[in-house]
């Protein structure tokens, strides 16, 4: 039977024949067969099987961290002239532009949180460049909690839910953090007003890290990656951020669709710090730490691009669900540093990808690299690139494989000093890790230092008194007045403390 229609219905044969997933018409999609009127259901229905079956598994495995996220196509233009320190060919000529795809996330929430949480924010970016694919994989602070990658699955765990109440807990939050007092300068920026950026559009992006830039004969620099927000910061106070909670949870995902929907496309400022060779020999370890910053005033920003967003996804899941970013996706030209936090990411992220989405991710078209891609890879679930065609699928060979560049200074920077013996080095806690957080506080206006004791006082009140008193220990340290703001702040919410 015919569906009946509204007049100014579009008409129902201009869509095209509705198929089965191996492209056979389908009769009837709203009747299943059954024996008679009554059924029962017969399990010859092919369409019915097949669609319940797809159903059944329309959900991959949520990612573990950013998991809640929106993104859009762009581009990026090279503005200055960077060439002298890096043979990244995107990045050889002012005026060249790459595709880019990036993704915005909150970082411990599920996908059904809201965007207003208090949560740093992921800012990943995909450059689709001529020698394959480059992922900038940061946040919107230039800081993280941790400086040790065998800590992140504990700080993550203390992210999400109890294990016997299945509920957030601040024991568990504020516990690890007082624990772990290298946290307190991303604490400091998650709990002031930065703590929750008024959409994507108006928060700036760092890659955090610090990366190498390689030349063509091997010589390096190091930076740091700065995207800076044309729009200008804003960002939500705690109030109207729970209200947006309850009445638009996708705020965010919302306001980035609609401004790019209708021709506001958001950009960013693309900037580096440069180290040179001396002076990364005066930071020391300071320079591969993940919980400190670059001064600007040693470490000035000099401009590289823009990043323009100017396109919507067309299917949210096929291109921001299945987007899958990893620091270790490195072109000619850039490469790692030996920050720990930096090390232990380029295997957890492309790890996680093979168990979310299998082992062929990098054939998903939005992960693709539109230069291509020639190697000795086959077989796998959803291989969907032709597997290889019939070439064979080992080197070194001589019946037509693909073949190594034997340029290894672009990818290795040259002169780079590995020695020590192996061992486990932790890092030392000292005063060093609690001046940066007291020159950000000093900073702050005192309205802006109010909201940031009473934002840490609505969730570390809820934690046990004497974890109460170790975190605010290390406020205390990082500045008195810190610690004292901190303090009135508790007992205004009746802690003892």
């Amino acid at each position: 039977m015919s569906h009946q229609h509204p007049a100014d219905a579009p008409n129902a044969s201009s869509f095209g024949t509705l198929t089965t997933g191996n492209g056979n018409p389908v009769p009837s999609n709203q009747t299943s067969q059954t024996a008679g009127p009554l059924g029962p259901v017969l399990i010859q229905d092919y369409h019915l099987i097949e669609k319940l079956a797809h159903f059944d598994r329309e959900r991959i495995p949520e990612r573990v961290v950013h998991a809640k996220g929106a993104g859009a196509h762009g581009y990026f233009e090279v503005t200055n002239d960077i060439s002298h320190l890096t043979c990244a060919k995107f990045l050889n000529k002012v005026g060249k532009r790459t595709p880019v795809f990036t993704r915005f996330s909150t970082v411990g929430g599920e996908l059904g949180s809201a965007d207003t949480a208090r949560d740093p924010r992921g800012f990943a970016v995909k450059f689709y460049t001529e020698e394959g694919n480059w992922d900038m994989v940061g946040n919107n602070t230039p800081v993280f909690f941790i400086r040790d990658p065998i800590k992140f699955p504990d700080f993550i765990h203390t992210q999400k839910r109890h294990p016997q109440t299945h509920l957030p807990n601040m024991d568990m939050f504020w516990d690890f953090l007082s624990l772990v007092p290298e946290s307190i300068h991303q604490v400091t920026i998650l709990m002031s007003d930065r703590g929750i950026p008024d959409g994507f559009r108006h928060m700036n992006g760092y890659s955090g890290h610090t990366l190498a830039l390689v030349a063509a004969d091997g010589s390096y620099k190091y930076v740091k990656w700065h995207f800076i927000t044309k729009q200008g910061i804003k960002c939500i106070h705690a109030k109207e951020a729970a209200v947006l909670a309850g009445t638009d949870p996708n705020y965010a995902t919302r306001d980035l669709f609609d401004s790019i929907e209708k021709g506001d496309y958001p950009s960013w400022d693309v900037s580096i710090q440069v180290v040179e060779q001396d002076q990364a020999e005066k930071l020391g370890n300071a320079l591969f730490d993940i919980t400190k910053v670059l001064p600007h005033k040693e470490f000035p920003l000099i401009p590289v691009g823009r990043m323009t967003l100017n396109r919507n996804p067309e299917n949210y899941f096929a291109e921001v669900e299945q987007s899958a970013f990893s620091p270790s996706f490195m072109v000619p030209g850039i490469a790692p540093s030996p920050d720990r936090m930096l090390q232990g990411r380029l295997f957890s992220y492309p790890d996680t990808h093979r168990h979310r989405l299998g082992t062929n991710f990098q054939q998903i078209p939005i992960n693709a690299p539109l230069s291509g891609v020639n190697n000795h890879q086959r077989d796998g679930f959803m291989a969907i690139n032709g597997n290889g065609g019939s070439k064979p699928n080992y080197e070194p060979n001589s019946l037509g494989g693909p073949y190594q560049t034997n340029n290894v200074t672009t990818t290795v920077p040259n002169g780079l000093t590995l020695s020590g013996n192996s061992g486990v080095y932790p890092f030392v806690l000292s005063d060093a890790d609690f001046k940066q957080p007291a020159a950000l506080y000093n900073i702050f206006t005192e309205d802006e230092k109010d909201r940031l004791a009473s934002n840490i006082a609505d969730g570390l009140s809820g934690a046990k008194l004497y974890i109460q008193k170790r975190q605010l220990a290390i406020f205390y340290r990082v500045d008195k007045d810190y610690g004292l703001r901190v303090e009135r702040e508790l007992r205004k919410r009746g802690s003892n403390i």
